[in-house]
């Protein structure tokens, strides 16, 4: 291939964006960011949101600048963000409110609420996902309980990539890895009732909560070109009239991306994509939908090339994201690594947390919440800031031997490696307590795998790799991989242990 094909992956997360570049040269993947943004909540009166149209002014200066710097030779276009949260779109296509955040109070007792609409058990049959208050589901309950004039107007619900890509193209579809997020999704229909792409819109569900259904467009799978950016965005970003690139839908939850990007070999693996949630599961050719899966709360959301991600959402770096901020706002500030250096020099086990505990979802005074969780428990009550940082470090490695027990419980079988993939893997010292706390080897990399499964995935929508694993032969030849083996060292069967007793089991 005399020049390299070029690829722009629109990577948008919890606490920033990007815009990286992909180039491939039929063997090898290189990135490189062109552009990157913060993101954030905004509070306004009615609550927590989106900054949606500023994330969009930032889409467009990363193509601007991508266009500017690496000229006009744009193969494919595509963006991932995160799930569950969601657009509505008026009769005339036109945005009704600014998007809330997935974090705002308002889907507090909605678990609860649609328990009393829809048994648990039926929900959880119908869709195969895990529950969560951020849910898309109990977001559209809260709605509708307090009869919000929004839903009352909207004709289209677009989640937040499906949104960005309605701006880039005017096509208003739902691609399938994110619809699987939001709970109002039945894995299991036929097919062809949506789309081409598996399952289908849980209209039962939906109905039974009063939930509109009208408003749910049509499902896309991963791989899908979407149209060529419209002409408006072809001007503004500086492009030709001639028209832009396509615009692909890769897998649009970040997640799905990353999880294209795990540098494995053959199925019997378990993966983690690491950063401000983690998330660990197993990919599978189907849902794996029964008492078990139901009784741990797992999930099945939608992968890339016909899979799942049968897997559980695990609080992650966001407890050490928070405390770093608590600190800031008290005029202390600290890198991660500084934080990590201070956690590494505390000792070992002193107190063990659940990282999933309800009041660590919410923005917050983190540190103090952590320490009233250790009083409430009845353990030492952690002081140092270090101390701090490693309780919760040890507390997500403890989660992750927990999922992993119940994964392999649940299929039947033993996943070795584990991979740990994404910004997460950054945390040297979380890596190895992970190795440490599950008793196996972990291979970590790439970083940026979610951006390198957008683009694998756009690759393959072009033709340019024929298969997912050919994809994933393209990921082992381009990225540094860290393994971590376990160290042996003692302790970690009894905090295991604790961390039963304070989950209550």
């Amino acid at each position: 291939m005399p020049h390299p094909l070029n690829f722009l992956a629109f990577d948008l997360g919890a606490e920033s964006g990007r815009a990286m570049l992909g180039q491939f040269d039929g063997e090898q993947l290189r990135l490189s960011e062109v552009h990157r943004f913060p993101n954030g909540p905004v509070y306004l009166p009615d609550g927590m949101h989106w900054d949606v149209l500023r994330l969009w002014t930032e889409i467009k200066q990363g193509m601007a600048l991508t266009v500017r710097e690496h000229g006009e030779n744009l193969a494919g276009v595509g963006l991932d963000t995160w799930g569950v949260d969601f657009a509505l779109l008026d009769r005339d296509g036109a945005l009704v409110s600014n998007p809330y955040h997935y974090r705002d109070s308002r889907t507090d007792g909605m678990l609860e609420e649609a328990f009393r609409r829809v048994p648990r058990e039926e929900i959880f049959e119908q869709t195969g996902i895990q529950f969560m208050p951020i849910n898309s589901l109990y977001q559209l309950l809260s709605m509708v309980i307090r009869r919000s004039p929004a839903l009352d107007i909207a004709e289209t619900f677009l989640t937040m990539p499906d949104l960005f890509n309605y701006w880039l193209t005017g096509r208003a579809v739902c691609e399938f890895s994110n619809a699987t997020t939001t709970q109002c999704y039945d894995p299991r229909l036929p097919p062809s009732s949506q789309g081409g792409a598996r399952g289908g819109w849980a209209a039962s569900l939906l109905e039974g909560l009063n939930i509109p259904t009208h408003i749910f467009p049509e499902i896309v799978p991963p791989g899908t070109v979407l149209d060529q950016l419209l002409p408006s965005v072809v001007e503004e970003v500086g492009l030709r009239p001639k028209g832009g690139p396509p615009v692909i839908a890769p897998a649009c939850h970040d997640t799905g991306s990353a999880v294209a990007a795990v540098p494995a070999e053959g199925s019997d693996f378990a993966w983690i994509s690491s950063g401000t949630w983690s998330i660990m599961g197993a990919e599978l050719p189907a849902p794996v939908i029964n008492e078990q899966s139901l009784a741990f709360n797992f999930t099945n959301e939608g992968g890339v090339c016909g899979t799942f991600r049968f897997s559980r959402n695990i609080m992650g770096l966001w407890l050490v994201q928070e405390c770093r901020r608590t600190w800031a706002r008290q005029g202390e500030t600290f890198s991660y690594d500084d934080l990590t250096q201070m956690a590494a020099q505390a000792d070992p086990f002193q107190s063990v947390i659940d990282p999933d505990y309800s009041e660590f979802l919410k923005p917050g005074d983190m540190p103090a919440r952590i320490r009233a969780f250790c009083q409430t428990t009845n353990q030492p009550v952690p002081q140092s800031k270090g101390a701090i940082i490693r309780c919760a470090l040890e507390g997500i490695a403890l989660k992750y031997r927990w999922v992993l027990e119940r994964l392999e419980e649940i299929l039947g079988r033993r996943l070795e490696p584990v991979h740990i993939v994404g910004g997460g893997t950054q945390n040297r010292l979380l890596s190895q307590l992970t190795a440490d706390a599950i008793g196996r080897r972990v291979i970590t990399g790439p970083v940026e795998a979610t951006a390198a499964g957008n683009v694998l995935m756009q690759m393959m929508a072009l033709g340019h790799i024929a298969s997912l694993a050919e994809g994933r032969e393209v990921v082992r030849n381009s990225f540094e991989m860290t393994a971590y083996e376990p160290t042996g060292q003692t302790g970690w069967d009894d905090a295991y242990a604790r961390l039963l007793t304070v989950m209550g089991q």
